[in-house]
């Protein structure tokens, strides 16, 4: 019971949304978020639109991703969801032509994303490649499509952030694919920042662990594979090295994009946030 409540998503208030005072958050502008249907994902496009973009929403569970369009429109924002898998590029293809059509695309938030446990030697290569494709090749493709469109928006100015995490700085135990993906979200933010030469600036967000069911599913794997308790995971594992001893809330890496793509970040050109209660710098 104590491993449930601890790890349930927090419900999502309005007055934990950061609302930034920017002329660029208008409904004129599109913010396209993946893995909308829960998570970070949801939290984000909640709080794009919150922050008055018309925002557009992907992912592959409709159920879910009509949730998050009405929670972001009882908060008083506009954002319509689209079912999209994110491993056929035409759904991407379609996906973005669709935004389009909303107004001009400025901002793009790569978040979807999946967790597999398993060593090395062991990793089944199928899911090697899904994670690739859902993690990395996703990302670069939507950032491929999104580019154009904000070239030809207003002042050709736009922002693409990038979900990363400590397992982009770090590496730990049994989990080989999500490193590899999160190591690379970095370089992919660093090569559109050279490439978007300051008008189209990029960033990547790099988290401990978050209250989602993403962390709620690998604990029992993870304690498996440790011979540990769920419950030592969570203390020993998750939040061992952490100065801050509780996870993030997706509300609170949800601001961070938003900071990212705000008027307040214009120095940030290819740089990673790291916000991870002191994990990767302190010892």
């Amino acid at each position: 019971m104590r491993v449930s409540k601890e790890l349930m998503e927090p419900v999502i208030r309005r007055d934990d949304l950061l609302i930034l005072s920017d002329s660029d958050f208008n409904p004129a502008h599109v913010c396209i978020v993946t893995g909308a249907a829960g998570g970070i994902g949801r939290a984000t496009a909640i709080t794009a639109a919150a922050n008055g973009l018309m925002t557009v929403g992907l992912d592959i569970d409709q159920k879910e991703g009509n949730k998050t369009q009405q929670k972001a429109r009882e908060m008083g924002g506009q954002m319509i969801f689209i079912p999209t898998d994110l491993t056929r590029d035409e759904d991407l293809k379609k996906a973005v032509a669709e935004a389009a059509k909303l107004g001009s695309i400025k901002y793009l938030a790569n978040i979807a994303g999946i967790q597999h446990i398993a060593s090395i030697e062991n990793f089944p290569m199928e899911r090697y490649d899904y994670m690739q494709q859902l993690m990395l090749r996703a990302p670069f493709l939507l950032s491929q499509l999104v580019i154009p469109h904000i070239k030809k928006s207003k002042n050709g100015t736009g922002v693409i952030g990038n979900m990363a995490s400590i397992h982009a700085h770090i590496c730990t135990l049994n989990k080989p694919v999500y490193n590899v993906t999160k190591f690379g979200l970095r370089a992919l933010t660093q090569s559109i920042a050279a490439e978007g030469m300051g008008k189209i600036r990029a960033f990547s967000v790099s988290t401990g662990f978050v209250k989602t069911a993403l962390t709620l599913r690998q604990i029992p794997a993870q304690a498996q594979q440790r011979g540990i308790s769920p419950n030592e995971v969570i203390q020993e594992v998750m939040l061992g090295n952490s100065r801050v001893k509780e996870m993030m809330s997706p509300v609170e890496v949800a601001n961070l994009f938003l900071f990212g793509f705000s008027r307040f970040a214009k120095y940030l050109v290819g740089g990673d946030l790291l916000f991870d209660g002191g994990m990767v710098l302190t010892y």
